[in-house]
């Protein structure tokens, strides 16, 4: 099952049922668990940590050093859970000192050419568009869809049942259960086909939409979101955008587009 035109450290550790193609390279400090398929030509480099059952295509590099100036070789990971699709080309840089780790989670699919930098943190059953890069330190949560060639600024969050549109470029967080898309990017309503694929039902769909009626209305920001604590109904949905839009910070997050006069 592993190639004998593979090289594979004498430090590296292998688990059961994996299967190495021609012309792949794993380097020291590696540790790759169980029923893996890296295909010809994959790259996984010192500080990679790779769970089960993931399937790695061809000139993937897992686990190269930060394209960060600050880094100076300290001690990292790039660390990838189980069941990921990491299609031909991806790039998955480990982590700096800010963070120690970059992480990409399980069961994600991250299309050809897809860029990972250090210390991102991607969740799980993500699917990531054909050449949309990730910058340092960015964040995606659960269930998130990034269309083809989107670019993504350092330390944006990319909220969880969100669906970014293709080409799409951001320096602020996007909302989550959102449709984002439009240059400049904008808030363009709720991911309802997403959300109802998700098995959300209509009642917490209806309440997804009118706190974001309100967070997107007119007014002070934090007069708004006190609206949508005493209006509308509390779950685990609303909590969760209220968490995320406090959490911004001084960068902020997609707002709606503003209607032509």
């Amino acid at each position: 099952m592993i190639s004998p035109l593979a090289y594979i450290h004498p430090e590296a550790k292998i688990g059961e049922g994996c299967e190495i193609g021609p012309f792949c390279y794993i380097d020291k400090n590696v540790v790759i668990g169980d029923n893996n398929v890296l295909m010809n030509s994959v790259t996984v480099l010192y500080g990679s940590r790779i769970g089960n059952g993931n399937t790695i295509f061809p000139g993937a590099v897992i686990g190269a050093i930060p394209q960060d100036l600050k880094f100076q070789g300290e001690e990292t990971t790039a660390e990838i859970g189980d069941n990921n699709k990491i299609r031909e080309n991806v790039t998955i840089n480990r982590g700096t000192a800010a963070k120690g780790k970059t992480v990409v989670g399980s069961n994600n699919l991250l299309m050809e050419t897809v860029h990972v930098a250090h210390d991102a943190i991607v969740g799980n059953g993500c699917i990531i568009g054909n050449g949309t890069k990730l910058a340092g330190e960015t964040i995606i949560d659960d269930f998130a869809i990034i269309s083809a060639n989107v670019l993504l600024h350092q330390f944006c969050r990319i909220g969880g049942y969100t669906m970014v549109g293709g080409g799409t470029r951001s320096s602020q967080s996007i909302v989550p259960f959102s449709m984002t898309a439009r240059d400049p990017a904008a808030f363009c309503g709720l991911n309802i086909v997403g959300l109802r694929r998700r098995g959300f039902d209509r009642e917490i769909i209806d309440n997804i939409h009118k706190a974001y009626q309100i967070i997107m209305g007119g007014g002070k920001l934090a007069d708004n979101l006190e609206r949508v604590r005493t209006e509308i109904p509390m779950s685990k949905e609303i909590e969760y955008i209220l968490e995320f839009i406090e959490s911004t910070g001084n960068r902020g997050f997609i707002r709606a587009a503003k209607s032509a006069e």
